[in-house]
């Protein structure tokens, strides 16, 4: 890796004291599991003193502030609300007090706490509240229903509001020009419902699937005037203000081979493009990886992310156009770049080459001209540091850790070599023991190609490895995603994480597959999946109960599995392409059959890149229809699924179920359904009654006390 390294010392995690002695347990229970939080969103103050931000337990969050060098222990809370979620909060211009949306209103509360008060309260709903540069306005969406949508400018003072723009269909993705004098926003999108009663769910069961079409861009003046159109298509993503005069925004083709970063005129309307990226098989670097064109500060750069070399990488190129500038090299996949306020620097965070489950923040100065970048690296130890936020003057970064003993808190670093990171929260309860964790294991087995398949192995402390024990196999979700050196970097896999800790605790062995298509081993093992889900993917998957048989701790007869999604999907496939690997197995809302996937308006496209579409790769369909060959399912499977999931529609497992019915495996089944819930399981009553279902499945089929 062509890396000028500069290591700080060792991660300060032990910043609050935790128990000195190695326990026997670690204290875990489902409800202290309930009770770990997740922080996210952190923002720092106008004076960079403090640092605000929402920390999520189990569904509820509220917003805290803690001081950016530490010199309060805890971080204070300066809302309670007991239910709800916060997103989109900013600072006042002067830093006393911060602003949230809420119930549809823009709300203020004192940023050392207090009581939170509406800043204004109307009958209509408004949303997409985005503050101006200067933090005098805001501008926001008011709905009113079927009349349509308008957006508008307040002043925060004295309330004041401009009225820019009516759509009959929605405004979205607003963004005011860095001197405030422009808003960009898209309009003209709609959300079309699709309904249908399957007759296996009978008629009064309509199921709501939901197709969006994205809207055009438009500019218009925030003191009001007359809209400009763009004639772009702007997608779902928004677009991005490149100085005053220009906007950057992506274009995608429908079968995801074709990405080109744009810049728009606001002037003339007239739009270029200045840069291409095109895919032989699909493009899939995350969309949480900020892969999409980000204009620097003053307008003159824009950086983004490729895969052109076959890892993600990152890349500068002229907003006025030209050849595109690789900043990073190396086996080893870049993530989530953000400029400095002075464009001068772009911060990322990057795995280690050959240690995909840990990440390190790396800056790249850029004074002298991308061509003559200079990369540095500010962190360093296990576990994964990502999504750096500058502070104001440039001076330190706020940022996400996990590890192995902990799991995701806010920290900042000072943006330069061997500076010591600061702690700011602690999110796990005190009854959790960190010294008691299971570390795992970076480990390798061969798939059905013959090709390394990595993973993660937990053993537990303790364990007699001279007996044999049960294990459990863990699917990921999503596809593309992966398993980390520790706590998952999303609140969503992050629950999964500190269940399979309580497991370990119970005395289970448990293994966790990077199958082909995960991400962190670069484009190739990513898109390994191309015309293929189901097929060596899934046989990654379930191969990893073979790795387990060797071990000669792990009882061959007592093997679990289970995963979410993605991984839910594969454990349908193992329990049913090999009925006797697994002696259980849980799905949590997994697809059923890709084609009854593709038909899904929201996820024909995505599903169409990966395996064509039904007519044109019946075969390939056919390997990705579990519920095909659900008639050789010999052993109890658990499926979880909750009624408001758009990501894998609950119809999914209703008919799966309706199929192990109709072949008389019912008493093999158990359904449990959750109203209101989305794909991933977040409410603490839902938690609650999701593991400790798990719990005692696994128990009963397992039999984790037995010792053989």
């Amino acid at each position: 890796m062509n890396r000028r390294i500069f290591l700080c010392a060792t991660l300060a995690i032990a910043a609050w004291a935790v128990p000195p002695a190695i326990l026997e347990t670690a204290g875990l229970t489902i409800e202290n599991l309930i009770g770990i939080r997740h922080p996210s969103d952190p923002i720092w103050s106008p004076d960079g003193r403090r640092i605000a931000f929402t920390w999520d337990l189990a569904g509820v969050s509220n917003l805290y502030v803690a001081d950016a060098d530490r010199r309060e222990v805890k971080p204070a809370a300066v809302t309670s609300f007991s239910e709800g979620q916060i997103a989109g909060a900013f600072w006042e211009r002067d830093g006393k007090s911060l602003y949230f949306p809420r119930n549809g209103d823009l709300w203020e509360v004192s940023a050392t706490g207090g009581q939170a008060q509406p800043v204004w309260t109307t009958p209509e709903r408004e949303s997409d509240m985005a503050l101006s540069p200067d933090g005098a306005r805001v501008a926001f969406v008011r709905s009113s229903g079927a009349a349509g949508h308008d957006l508008y400018v307040r002043l925060l003072a004295g309330g004041a509001e401009t009225h820019l723009v009516h759509d009959a269909s929605g405004i979205s993705g607003l963004a005011w020009s860095p001197d405030g004098a422009h808003l960009a926003y898209s309009a003209g999108s709609r959300t079309i419902p699709h309904n249908e009663a399957p007759e296996y769910s009978g008629a009064k069961i309509i199921y709501t699937i939901t197709e969006r079409t994205p809207g055009e861009l438009f500019v218009v003046p925030s003191g009001g005037g007359k809209p400009v159109p763009l004639n772009v298509r702007a997608g779902f993503g928004g677009a991005r203000w490149a100085g005053n005069s220009q906007l950057v925004f992506e274009r995608e083709s429908d079968d995801f081979k074709r990405r080109t970063i744009l810049v728009a005129d606001i002037a003339s309307g007239v739009s270029h493009a200045i840069h291409e990226d095109v895919e032989e098989q699909f493009w899939s670097i995350p969309g949480n990886a900020g892969s999409a064109g980000q204009p620097s500060p003053d307008g003159k750069w824009v950086a983004f992310l490729s895969d052109r070399d076959g890892w993600d990488q990152l890349y500068v190129v002229a907003a006025a156009g030209g050849e595109a500038i690789q900043i990073t090299r190396g086996r080893y996949e870049a993530w989530r770049p953000a400029w400095s306020h002075d464009s001068r620097k772009i911060a990322f965070d990057a795995n280690e080459p050959d240690k995909p489950g840990d990440r390190r923040l790396g800056v790249a100065d850029l004074s002298d001209g991308p061509a003559h970048a200079a990369v540095t690296y500010l962190t360093a130890g296990r576990g994964t540091d990502t999504a750096p936020v500058w502070s104001p003057d440039d001076s330190r970064l706020a940022y996400q850790h996990t590890d192995w003993q902990n799991s995701a808190d806010l920290f900042a670093v000072g943006a330069r070599p061997a500076a010591t990171p600061v702690r700011l929260s602690d999110s796990m309860p005190a009854g959790i023991h960190r010294e008691a964790l299971v570390e795992p294991e970076y480990v390798h087995f061969p798939g059905p190609d013959g090709q390394p398949v990595p993973g993660w192995l937990f053993v537990p402390r303790n364990l007699d490895r001279t007996k044999k024990h049960a294990a459990i196999v863990w699917f990921h979700g999503d596809g593309i995603n992966q398993n980390y050196d520790g706590w998952h970097v999303q609140r969503n896999y992050a629950v999964y994480y500190s269940f399979h800790q309580y497991l370990l605790q119970k005395g289970y062995v448990v293994f966790a597959p990077d199958y082909r298509g995960s991400i962190g081993y670069g484009r190739a093992w990513r898109n390994g999946v191309y015309m293929d889900v189901g097929g060596k993917d899934a046989k990654d998957a379930w191969m990893s109960a073979n790795y387990l048989k060797a071990l000669p701790y792990v009882d061959p007869e007592r093997i679990g599995v289970w995963g979410l999604s993605y991984g839910g999907f594969f454990t349908l496939i193992a329990m049913t392409d090999q009925p006797n690997l697994f002696r259980a197995g849980v799905d949590v809302a997994g697809v059923v059959d890709y084609a009854m996937y593709y038909s899904d308006p929201y996820h024909g496209a995505w599903t169409a890149s990966r395996i064509g579409t039904p007519e044109q790769n019946p075969q390939v369909y056919a390997n990705a229809s579990p519920i095909s060959h659900v008639d050789r399912l010999a052993h109890p499977l658990l499926v979880l699924h909750g009624t408001a999931d758009v990501n894998v529609p609950y119809l999914e497992s209703v008919r799966l179920i309706d199929q192990v019915l109709k072949l008389g495996k019912g008493d093999l089944v158990t359904f449990m359904v959750y109203p209101g819930e989305f794909h991933y399981f977040t409410r603490a009553h839902v938690l609650r009654d999701a593991w400790r279902r798990v719990d005692d499945f696994f128990a009963e089929n397992l039999h984790p006390e037995e010792v053989r």
